[in-house]
């Protein structure tokens, strides 16, 4: 499972880069302890490198198969959408790719109708970012999510709260986006793979449920 990055030809962001979740990148963002819900062990990164559905490269293909709420993770995927005159019902966005700062012209465009702020450091998943994600799904207007740090494992709790039917898109690199329809089986298979990681599983359930 990896971030947002790629381009219409499958070949990562503009310069043929692309990043994963694979490992703690390169933000300053630092969480309250008190705020630490869930925190990526070693031996899951290897597997998160894995996309959890099909992969497409072109935005107008990939949304003709979106039939109900569309939750973006990531600048580049966000940006793509928005240009397919899509915008994401929730956008989760930390104007980063490859771990770099996105161009102005992704970074205005991503951030244009930032209406709620999360701190989630890398390798991490944090109370903070769970409310905003809680709070992102029960607006009944399109939300984007800025993300002090780093949003690309929110995908694993968006698609457990997200409605049956929702699409969850995020990067693949070198290849393209992920797009994971929400099903019970999906649902259960992130489930698990969340109960593997380190922190205080009771209270991220609590709180995300």
């Amino acid at each position: 499972m990896t971030d947002d990055d790629f381009d219409a030809g499958g070949n990562g962001d503009r310069d043929g880069n692309a990043s994963d979740v694979s490992g703690p990148g390169n933000s300053d963002a630092v969480s309250d302890p008190a705020d630490q819900l869930l925190v990526l062990p070693t031996d899951l990164r290897s597997e998160l490198k894995e996309p959890l559905g099909p992969i497409e490269t072109d935005p107008d293909a990939l949304l003709a198969e979106v039939d109900d709420t569309l939750i973006a993770v990531g600048d580049v995927v966000t940006y793509h959408l928005l240009e397919a005159d899509r915008r994401p019902d929730v956008a989760l966005v930390d104007e980063r790719t490859e771990r770099e700062t996105v161009d102005e012209e992704i970074r205005e465009a991503v951030t244009e109708s930032t209406n709620l702020e999360a701190v989630n450091p890398p390798a991490e998943i944090t109370e903070d970012a769970v409310w905003a994600l809680c709070e992102a799904l029960e607006r009944r207007e399109p939300t984007t999510i800025r993300v002090d740090g780093e949003e690309d494992l929110l995908a694993l709790p968006a698609i457990v709260a997200a409605p049956d039917g929702a699409s969850v898109v995020y990067g693949q690199p070198g290849e393209g986006m992920v797009h994971v329809r929400v099903t019970d089986e999906i649902r259960d298979d992130i489930r698990d793979l969340l109960d593997r990681f380190d922190g205080d599983r009771e209270r991220f359930w609590t709180l995300l449920e």
